[in-house]
């Protein structure tokens, strides 16, 4: 059946309107997402969607919309979804693009939608639950009409989703240049970015759903390989995962890969999904090998498994709680490795289903009573993680996939923090360490990380000559003796690309990816490059990466868990690296809030770059990539990582204009020196801040006191004769009482030396003289007034000598 593509130039189908048409019943669809506007927010939602359409077709359209978005929670614009084409990738040379370039985005943006690569590709939604390639459909239709007309002397610039039009700009410049979700700082909760998304306004771009550069489950599998490879070797001692069982959950966008990675590895690999069609998906792709439907069958062929030794991908048709708490009753310990890849940087819109209801159950809750679904998602997340902690006693290993699962558990009340005296991991204090902070993060030191092409011509022999360039590049590399740890990953990558094609990775475009560092990277697209031009390759290629890179993402609970200077929780290297990369010659760049692990808790960025057999192409080449990683390894040098100062030198030899600002580490007697003058502003020591607090408190209440010293003096002066005159006494007296009790407290509580229990002292005596009519903790005047009075009251003197007795410790 022949294609035209021509279709793509009109833009939004108007006249006639496309027939309105029933949902795809053949695909997977979002759930229904809770209505969270108020009637203002309503209307307006309605009247955006309407922006795109001429005032003629508003009274058939608006009412539409209104219902779409009652019902959907969301204007999708169904009616516009296009079927007079397949959603694919299909040969450059079949798009009616003027320019090349904007091409290379149609296809891009036609794979991210794929039914087949797409997790909800009538949503718009390529994976994740929520990581959406536009807000709806009729923006889809007004990009594909600005790429075919654009020329190399054009901009398109994209605002979350919506095409704001074509910039002059030149041909170095580049061709599109995308923002997701990007908001004022101050408002990017999650209830924020539903009320925002609900209108239109905004969108969730996850990583590469929102930059068009996904490749399908292929785009994790070799990093999912990786980390249980590495797993392997860190944390059981071994190189050969034969018979050994890695637990996790997911099967969608992302997660899919899990199973595949397994069997890679020649790992066991036992993988939770809730939703059989995103089960029954993988399978028919062969990313799994078998699939179980309850329990007992999954632990009975779990045994088998692990006698026969044989690499194995289960699919539990189930819930991943009830396969912990299983695995947590039996007598032997099944497992050694344990993740979860559930969507939970989207735990309330079907990034988490609570094992307390069935799939459709919860789809129907979280639209019509969404506090109760997320009381069970919380509840749910104590429950696994209690089952987790366990399995882990008793000698697994677990660790969070940047999925927001040590995050959102922490926030459910989880038992997920790390008790005092055991290790702690990341700015959270978790008792379980994040992927990259524990894996990947010194492999993303060394400048190695998910570096991809897509092959434009469609071809899969276009596919296998790049993956026959880049095997006999890394070959060469390795030859050159390298550092050592340079080498390890080397070797790891080079297994990956010769059991590629073997491995049938390829869903969606003919794409690849592999794990390489800044030399590789820049080696293998020059020779591409020089491919193209000499006929080769039979069309250009796409070279892009994962946002989850070297430099591409700031995110303290995910890509730079493992910085420690403080910094982890800024972004200023995700966005110098979108700027930069866009000065030095990338085809398109993006930005995006979220990704990962969720809305407001990222930052992230990402290119495509078109290789085209052109000169100026390999100038553009060297000098982007050459930042696209150093821009990174540069920021993790300057953070303290060994492995990135050992990548920094192999770029300066490499090129002789780079320099870098290096770091002078102060020695650990200095430190300590720091250390103790730091304990005298002692009220900023962490350590000693609930000291404070006390302190404050009883500080507080003698202030209280002293308010009332009238009264209490007038009922003391009856029973010691002393005249109102003299209330000095009283008012020393309460200040003597509250000092003591303030002193004996902070010395029992502070963890440091005495002299500090006494520095915190003297800083709220000082505060509180200063405060109460400085008599109040006035020692000369309570001893005058004790001299004064001492005969009359022998008791008050033994107090006042007592205390200043206990006072001079």
């Amino acid at each position: 059946m022949s294609v035209d593509l021509s279709i793509l130039a009109r833009g939004i189908p108007l006249d006639p309107l496309p027939e309105l048409k029933p949902l795809n019943p053949n695909v997977p669809h979002a759930p229904k997402r809770p209505v969270v506007l108020n009637k203002e927010e309503f209307v307006r939602a309605v009247q955006n969607a309407l922006r795109y359409f001429p005032k003629k077709y508003h009274a058939i359209l608006g009412p539409e919309f209104a219902e779409e978005l009652k019902t959907y929670g969301h204007i999708y614009m169904y009616r516009f979804y296009p079927t007079e084409y397949e959603m694919k990738a299909y040969p450059l040379s079949m798009y009616p693009a003027k320019c090349q370039q904007a091409a290379c985005i149609q296809l891009m943006i036609m794979n991210n939608l794929d039914a087949r690569v797409a997790q909800f590709p009538q949503e718009l939604v390529t994976y994740g639950g929520n990581g959406s390639v536009f807000s709806n459909w009729a923006q889809y239709h007004q990009i594909m009409y600005y790429l075919s007309h654009m020329t190399e002397e054009q901009t398109l610039s994209m605002y979350s989703g919506h095409p704001m039009g074509l910039f002059p700009s030149h041909p170095d410049a580049p061709r599109m240049v995308i923002t997701n979700g990007m908001v004022i700082p101050n408002y990017s909760s999650q209830a924020d970015y539903e009320r925002m998304y609900a209108q239109g306004v905004t969108i969730y771009g996850q990583m590469t759903a929102g930059s068009y550069c996904y490749i399908g489950p292929q785009g994790i599998v070799h990093g999912t390989t990786i980390t249980v490879l590495n797993a392997g070797r860190k944390y059981l001692g071994v190189n050969d995962m034969h018979g050994k069982v890695y637990v996790t959950s997911g099967l969608g966008g992302m997660s899919g890969a899990q199973g595949k990675a397994s069997l890679i590895a020649g790992a066991i690999g036992v993988i939770a999904e809730i939703d059989p069609a995103a089960l029954e998906k993988r399978f028919k792709q062969g990313w799994i090998s078998e699939k179980v439907t309850d329990l007992d069958t999954c632990i009975a062929r779990l045994k088998r498994a692990r006698e026969e030794k044989k690499p194995l991908a289960i699919g539990f048709l189930g819930n991943v709680v009830d396969l912990w708490e299983r695995l947590a009753e039996e007598e032997e310990l099944l497992v050694e490795l344990g993740s979860d890849q559930t969507s939970l940087h989207n735990p309330w819109m079907g990034g988490y289903y609570p094992v307390q209801l069935s799939f459709e159950e919860s789809r129907r809750m979280m639209r019509e009573d969404p506090v109760k679904f997320k009381e069970l998602v919380q509840e749910s997340l104590r429950r696994q993680v209690a089952a987790i902690n366990k399995l882990t006693a008793r000698g697994m290993y677990f660790w969070d996939y940047g999925n927001s699962f040590l995050l959102e558990a922490s926030r459910a009340g989880a038992d997920i923090l790390a008790k005092p005296g055991e290790k702690t991991y990341g700015v959270g204090g978790f008792r379980y360490p994040s992927y990259v902070q524990d894996i990947m993060g010194d492999i993303f030191s060394l400048g190695f990380g998910p570096f991809r092409w897509v092959c434009t011509s469609g071809l899969e022999s276009d596919l296998a000559k790049t993956d026959e360039i880049a095997t006999k590049i890394f070959k060469d590399y390795i030859a050159s003796q390298p550092p050592a740890p340079v080498a390890s990953q080397l070797e790891d990558n080079l297994r990956w690309i010769e059991q590629a094609g073997e491995n049938k990775l390829v869903v969606g475009s003919q794409a690849r990816i592999l794990y390489a560092d800044c030399y590789a990277r820049t080696t293998i697209a020059r020779a591409f490059n020089e491919a193209v031009a000499r006929g080769e390759l039979t069309a250009p290629v796409v070279i892009s990466r994962d946002h989850h890179d070297v430099s591409g993402t700031d995110s303290p609970f995910r890509e730079t868990s493992n910085i420690q200077d403080g910094s982890a929780y800024c972004a200023d290297m995700a966005v110098q690296n979108c700027i930069g990369d866009a000065l030095r010659g990338a085809t398109w760049v993006a930005l995006h809030n979220g990704g990962g692990v969720g809305w407001g808790e990222v930052i992230n960025g990402g290119f495509g770059m078109v290789l085209d057999g052109r000169k100026t192409t390999q100038i553009r080449l060297e000098r982007m990539l050459f930042w696209d990683v150093n821009n990174g390894v540069a920021r993790r040098a300057w953070a303290g990582n060994e492995n990135a100062r050992l990548a920094l030198d192999i770029a300066r030899e490499n090129e002789c204009r780079y320099e870098w600002t290096d770091a002078h580490w102060a020695s650990e007697e200095t430190l300590k020196d720091i250390e103790k003058l730091y304990c005298i502003v002692c009220w900023k020591c962490e350590a000693e801040r609930g000291v404070f607090r006390v302190g404050w408190l009883v500080v507080r209440i003698g202030r209280l006191g002293i308010r009332m010293d009238d009264w209490l003096l007038e009922l003391g002066g009856k029973g010691l004769g002393i005249k109102a005159k003299h209330n000095e006494l009283g008012r020393g007296f309460i200040g003597m009482i509250t000092f003591t009790i303030a002193h004996s407290l902070l010395f029992i509580l502070s963890r440091s030396d005495t002299r500090l229990a006494i520095r915190i002292v003297i800083i709220m005596g000082v505060y509180l003289c200063s405060k109460s009519y400085r008599y109040a903790l006035g020692l000369e005047t309570m001893y005058c007034a004790s001299h004064e009075y001492g005969k009359r009251s022998v008791t008050s003197r033994n107090i006042v000598l007592k205390s200043g007795v206990f006072l001079a410790l």
